[in-house]
C-alpha cells in the first residue's frame, strides 16, 4: 500500500497557513466589532478574500498530490510542486493582506498557484494515458 507521508507533510503546513489566515479573520471582526459579513471594512474584506481563495484551491490541490503520490511519482516532484504551492499561498495571502490591487506577492501567489495546478493536472492526465 502506498504511503502518502509527502502529502501529509504539506497537508499538516497548508492547515497551519489556514489557521494563520482564520485567526487574522477571527482578531479583524473582533477589532472592528463585525459579527457576520465585512460590513464594508476593507481591511477584514481583504482577509475574507485571502482565506476564501486559500480555500478554493488548496483542498483540490491537496487531493492532486495524493493522487500523484499514491500512483508512484518520484518524490522530487512531489516536494518541489508542494513547496512551490507553499510559498505561492503565503505570497497570495501576504499580497492580499496588504492591497486589494496587483502586487508583487500576490502575482507570485497567482502564478505560482496556477504553475502548480497546471503541472499536477497535466502529470495526472498523464499517469492516465500511460496506464490506458
Amino acid at each position: 500500500m502506498a504511503s502518502l507521508t509527502i502529502t501529509s507533510l504539506y497537508a499538516g503546513i497548508l492547515a497551519l497557513i489556514y489557521i494563520v489566515l482564520s485567526v487574522r479573520i477571527i482578531q479583524l471582526r473582533w477589532r472592528h466589532r463585525v459579527g457576520i459579513g465585512t460590513n464594508k471594512v476593507e481591511e477584514l474584506q481583504r482577509a475574507v478574500r485571502a482565506h476564501g481563495n486559500f480555500i478554493e484551491y488548496v483542498p483540490l490541490m491537496l487531493l492532486m498530490f495524493a493522487l500523484i503520490e499514491f500512483n508512484g511519482v518520484g518524490s522530487t516532484w512531489v516536494y518541489a510542486l508542494g513547496g512551490v504551492l507553499t510559498v505561492a499561498r503565503i505570497a497570495h495571502a501576504l499580497g492580499l493582506s496588504s492591497s486589494a490591487g496587483v502586487s508583487l506577492p500576490r502575482t507570485i501567489g497567482v502564478a505560482g498557484t496556477f504553475g502548480v495546478l497546471l503541472l499536477q493536472a497535466g502529470i495526472l492526465i498523464g499517469i492516465f494515458v500511460g496506464q490506458a
